[in-house]
């Protein structure tokens, strides 16, 4: 079992130990085994695909040219996945220049497993994070609370 409530702050940047897929539309749109995890107190793991490995005739930017800003690991952009003509907004974003110190990141891309048809770790399908901001990946031994719902902004 993992304890958000154990992992650091400022995030860490690891590796993953397990495949990565994320089907969007009805396609999977990425597949790996060479993910990183980005763990941060009170966070479900964020997992970050290598660009590689994420189908770029799916995955495109977000036209609007969505940004956040991250205080460790700097701005991020926002991808859509289009299928068949249809556009799903900012299912996953990406960071093209981090902040030092999370460099590995670069150009890799965190979906959302809320906004996405489904997300696996191996086999286990994962719940996303509760709320509309984060996008962490909850599995079966991971133990909360979870920041993300109403109420826990302040965490």
């Amino acid at each position: 079992m993992e304890r958000v409530w154990d992992y650091p702050r400022p995030p860490a940047v690891v590796p993953c130990t397990r495949r990565v897929r994320v089907q969007a539309a009805g396609e999977i749109v990425a597949d790996s085994a060479m993910a990183l995890r980005v763990l941060e107190t009170s966070h479900p793991p964020a997992i970050y695909v290598p660009p590689g490995d994420v189908r770029a005739d799916l995955v495109v930017p977000s036209p609007v040219g969505r940004t956040t800003w991250c205080e460790y690991k700097g701005t991020a952009r926002y991808l859509d996945v289009v299928v068949a003509g249809r556009r799903l907004e900012a299912v996953a974003w990406t960071y093209p220049q981090p902040s030092p110190g999370y460099e590995a990141l670069r150009d890799h891309v965190a979906f959302y497993p809320g906004r996405v048809d489904a997300a696996w770790l191996d086999d286990e399908r994962v719940q996303a994070q509760p709320g509309d901001f984060y996008g962490g990946w909850i599995t079966a031994d991971l133990v909360g609370p979870f920041k993300g719902p109403p109420g826990t902004a302040g965490w």
